[in-house]
Order: C-alpha cells, then sequence, then structure tokens
C-alpha cells in the first residue's frame, strides 16, 4: 500500500476528488498544529482545509462548510 498522499482529499462521494482506499485506512488531519475531526476536504498545496460549519445544513442536506488556510499535514493513524 502507497502511503503517499494525494494533494487533495475530499469525503464527499460525489466529489472528483475522494478516494475510498486512502479513507479507508483512517486519515487524519493536522492543521496548523492541531488535529482536526470535522475536515471535509483538504488541499496540501494552496494550504486549506473545508471544515463543518456547526449543524447547519444546505438546501440538499450537506453540511455547510467553511475554507480556512494554514499548514496542512495528512497522516494515517494507523501507523504507529
Amino acid at each position: 500500500m502507497n502511503d503517499q498522499f494525494p494533494d487533495r482529499l475530499s469525503v464527499d462521494p460525489n466529489s472528483p476528488y475522494y478516494n475510498a482506499d486512502i479513507l479507508a485506512r483512517d486519515v487524519g488531519i493536522r492543521f496548523k498544529g492541531v488535529e482536526k475531526t470535522n475536515v471535509e476536504e483538504y488541499c496540501i498545496s494552496e494550504g486549506w482545509v473545508r471544515v463543518t460549519a456547526g449543524n447547519a445544513k444546505d438546501r440538499h442536506g450537506n453540511p455547510l462548510t467553511i475554507k480556512v488556510h494554514g499548514s496542512v499535514e495528512p497522516y494515517f493513524r494507523d501507523k504507529k
């Protein structure tokens, strides 16, 4: 199994950046040095994450997200 992360990854199955094989390995995200558990999408090269905005939903029932800029460090939680 490859330990490289894609530059951009999303948890939304409708997104072109969705990758079920990588997400199955339990991906964690450190954003500005702090572990985040509400990340919907990230981009390493552009330095941003999309996090959920509370319990708010759009008209299609998808969670509303906010794009926040900073350093992004993905890692596999299954690695010791």
